[in-house]
């Protein structure tokens, strides 16, 4: 059996893993928590970059890829969050490389993706296969591997202010969930991010109120709970989509039986410059 094969086989898999992952267009708008950021609408298909479209639909893209598209609608990401060739990209929490194939599609040969993924546990053995065979294809030929614990002082192995972007696509719960030191995840984020650079969170969408409390039974996390997580590392919440909501799921939906159906919410927090400027200055002791 071909990697490409494989790569496809296992793709299915990811979203059945317990881990982290999975996610039919939907224009009904829920109600944001944070008041302060109000919801844009879908991008029209018509304003979706060409460089998004003609990835999504490569032709040597794995079947099983282009089949989780209907659900996770990656062109309405791509869209909100800005991917372009040129940028340099993080997919932290990669799973089996969903996102990281299209972001190195889309970056082209001027971009560079870091594709991160922790210690897999055995029974995940298969997923990490099926990255390290996607990785090693031709068009992933601008993805740098980074398999790291969540924990390490070097999670992203870039320099500092290097980063326009780093997205963590349905994992935030897990990461959660398998009590990962989110502190020092979201402080790597910061410093690897240049001032005004995009951190990027998708995610299953808990009723308000729930906390974490969810995040390992049905798999999903409450967004205000979240939004406050990310902005004590010193990022501002700037953006939200309803591109992603569905709600005819009352957040109460095992995420694994309701694949591409489930309420999602995207936000957008950005690395605010005077915030990175104060950070940096506190570093050098000024």
């Amino acid at each position: 059996m071909s990697i490409r094969a494989r790569v496809g086989i296992f793709s299915t898999m990811i979203a059945f893993a317990g881990f982290a992952w999975s996610s039919l267009p939907a224009r009904a708008q829920i109600t944001p928590v944070a008041a302060s950021v109000a919801e844009t609408a879908p991008v029209p298909a018509s304003q979706i970059p060409k460089e998004v479209t003609d990835a999504i639909n490569a032709p040597d893209r794995p079947a099983a890829d282009k089949a989780l598209d209907a659900g996770r609608r990656p062109d309405q990401i791509m869209a909100f969050y800005g991917i372009k060739p040129g940028m340099k990209i993080a997919d932290a929490f990669a799973g089996g490389g969903y996102m990281t194939e299209l972001y190195a599609r889309i970056v082209g040969p001027s971009g560079k993706v870091y594709s991160q993924n922790g210690p897999f546990p055995e029974k995940f053995k298969k997923i990490e296969d099926a990255w390290d065979a996607r990785l090693k294809e031709p068009a992933l030929s601008n993805v740098v591997k980074v398999s790291k614990p969540f924990d390490a002082p070097d999670l992203l192995p870039v320099p500092p202010d290097s980063l326009d972007a780093v997205i963590i696509h349905l994992n935030y719960h897990d990461m959660v969930g398998l009590k990962v030191n989110r502190e020092n995840v979201n402080a790597a984020v910061f410093k690897a991010l240049k001032p005004g650079g995009i951190y990027g969170i998708v995610d299953h969408s808990a009723k308000p109120g729930t906390g974490d409390t969810q995040t390992t039974t049905l798999h999903r996390i409450d967004e205000d709970f979240l939004i406050k997580d990310v902005e004590k590392a010193g990022f501002k919440l700037s953006g939200a989509s309803s591109a992603l909501r569905h709600p005819e799921d009352d957040r109460t939906w095992y995420v694994f039986k309701h694949r591409g159906e489930t309420d999602r919410f995207m936000l957008k927090f950005v690395k605010a410059p005077a915030v990175a400027a104060a950070a940096n200055g506190s570093a050098s002791g000024q």
